[in-house]
């Protein structure tokens, strides 16, 4: 949310606050919106003042991120406070508007997101909460793309459904809707494959506006549109390079053959939209083509460089540490696979049941009939043995049919998540020791050994939901672990690479190197300000200068951080 304001006084402003309320006369009371909402604080913000000059007129914008927040998306009242010199106090109330908040896209993703939703505004829609989930992750191969996004969704459910059993408490509440936004998060961004389609889509769409000759509001909106998902995507693909050990190649014009960084193609977004704003539609279009292109064309090339001694070691290492995570994803599913299988036993085994009762019921009112009944009933029951006997035999037949199609039992996975385990324990001992990235991937998979040896023990008992949850968790901890040896690999190619260099040279200073201070100029030696090069900030220093402000201002009306922070971040604006 940027909520831009000004304000004006003769004795100077001292101090300025917003307060949001919930507009309950301005909402839809459909769905989960029906019932009461249970009763929450105003939320209350400090408004950023200036860091110099005079305050006598101000004319600033705070920025906060409520996206979380259970008012987002709702209609909501804005007051606006401030305070003087005097000590008098000024209020400005603004009509009702919608609380900025996330956007979903994705069918799914914003269906999660809406029950969770219903879940914080009132604990009265749990129980239809918790159906809708359970309807929706009953197939999960025709619904989810992720299996991430399923597991977490699943643990949500499962919360849910225990937290039903014994109470809600407000705290189980928000444990459940931190899942489920994690779910939703997870299918909205997903992984590479996802983000590489919602950016095609962002530019489909901005596309067919313009043919349609869209207005500026919609442009505006389909741009930033096109802009998220064109971070997203980029994002996506350095991770995706970061956790295979390779490097991201930049994206080339289809033109000229040049490449271009991040900042370039932000550039190059930058004029697509000027050149809408200003009617040249076809111009627009044809750069438009040309992103795309130059989107399509970005790949991820191997290393050079790190196939011999220790990066060689560790690249095999990152493969096996990989690979022992795809194998843990898949005895997950056949975890699952197993629990939906015995879950089918038991159903049919109920229903035989139920057929097994039809047929004594009916046999009891045939034995009431007359003389000739007893006889024809005599007749049936002699000829029930045969089919008892073929019932049986049906019966028989079930098993031996399950077996073709169940896979392994509970015991066989409990062998294999053993196994897993210890190819594990083995790996962990070769991680490098060093940095604090290599310290957070030993306690990672440290963490994901425990949760495989919980999840062995649950299949030994036969406890699958159970085992599952650890499963689940075993996973996000492989992750976590390898992402950290990763980093550690990256800063140790890095200092070898440093080593080098001439003395006192800087032959990579590239957007990311270390020797560069904050706003990108050559720090030199012993930290040192490069005296070879012009002192006077540029264009990127001045823009790198206003995101580090922004991004002080940011956290310092950030109501959820430490007081002590925020106060030195307000020192840091007073001083600067």
């Amino acid at each position: 949310m940027e909520l831009k304001y000004k304000g004006s006084d003769d004795y100077g402003i001292t101090s300025a606050a917003v307060e949001i309320e919930l507009a309950l006369d301005e909402i839809d009371r459909s769905m989960g919106l029906e019932v009461d909402p249970v009763p929450r604080d105003m939320i209350r913000l400090d408004l950023p003042m200036p860091f110099t000059g005079n305050t006598k007129a101000i004319e600033e914008a705070l920025v906060q991120d409520l996206s979380k927040h259970p008012w987002a998306g709702l209609p909501v009242r804005l007051r606006l406070i401030a305070n003087d010199a005097a000590e008098q106090t000024g209020t400005e109330n603004t009509e009702a508007m919608d609380l900025p908040g996330r956007r979903f896209f994705d069918p799914l993703a914003g269906a999660i997101a809406e029950q969770r939703r219903d879940l914080l505004w009132s604990p009265e829609n749990s129980i239809r909460v918790h159906q809708v989930l359970l309807a929706t992750a009953h197939r999960p191969d025709d619904v989810f793309r992720s299996r991430k996004a399923y597991l977490v969704t699943r643990s949500a459910v499962r919360r849910l459904g225990y937290a039903l059993e014994d109470g809600m408490t407000d705290a189980e509440i928000e444990d459940v809707a931190e899942f489920l936004w994690q779910a939703a998060l997870l299918i909205e961004e997903g992984d590479l494959a996802s983000a590489r389609e919602r950016l095609k889509q962002a530019q489909d769409r901005l596309e067919e506006a313009i043919r349609n000759g869209a207005t500026d509001e919609e442009i505006a909106e389909l741009m930033q549109e096109l802009r998220e998902a064109m971070d997203d995507y980029m994002r996506q693909l350095a991770e995706e390079a970061e956790r295979n050990g390779e490097q991201m190649q930049q994206a080339e014009n289809p033109e000229d053959g040049q490449t271009m960084d991040q900042s370039q193609l932000q550039e190059m977004l930058d004029e697509i939209q000027r050149l809408m704003e200003e009617g040249q539609m076809a111009e627009a279009q044809q750069l438009l083509e040309m992103l795309r292109q130059m989107m399509e064309n970005m790949q991820v090339a191997e290393g050079q460089g790190q196939g011999e001694g220790q990066q060689g070691q560790g690249q095999q290492l990152m493969q096996d540490l990989q690979e022992t995570l795809r194998q843990q994803q898949d005895l997950a599913d056949e975890s699952f696979s197993e629990m939906q299988r015995q879950f089918q036993e038991q159903r049919q085994q109920g229903q035989q049941g139920q057929q097994q009762q039809g047929q004594q019921g009916q046999q009891g009112q045939q034995g009431q009939q007359g003389q000739g009944g007893q006889g024809q009933q005599g007749q049936q029951q002699g000829q029930q043995p045969g089919q008892g006997g073929q019932q049986g035999q049906q019966q028989g037949q079930q098993p031996g049919q399950g077996q073709g199609t169940q896979g392994l039992s509970a015991e066989q996975l409990a062998q294999r998540q053993e196994a897993l385990r210890q190819l594990l324990d083995d790996l962990q001992g070769q991680i490098p020791g060093g940095g604090p990235d290599g310290e957070a991937a030993r306690r990672s998979l440290e963490e994901a050994e425990n949760n495989m040896g919980q999840a062995r023990d649950n299949l030994d008992q036969g406890n699958l939901p159970e085992a599952l949850d650890r499963q689940a968790d075993a996973i996000e901890a492989l992750r976590d672990g390898i992402q950290n040896f990763g980093e550690e690999m990256r800063q140790q190619a890095m200092q070898e690479g440093g080593q080098g260099d001439q003395p006192g040279g800087n032959q990579a200073n590239g957007p990311n190197n270390q020797n560069q201070d904050p706003l990108g100029r050559p720090s030199g030696a012993n930290g040192q300000i490069d005296s070879r090069d012009a002192l006077l900030p540029g264009e990127d220093a001045v823009r790198r200068s206003r995101e580090l402000l922004e991004e002080i201002r940011k956290r310092a009306a950030d109501q959820s951080r430490p007081q002590v922070e925020r106060d030195y971040l307000k020192r840091l604006l007073e001083r600067f």
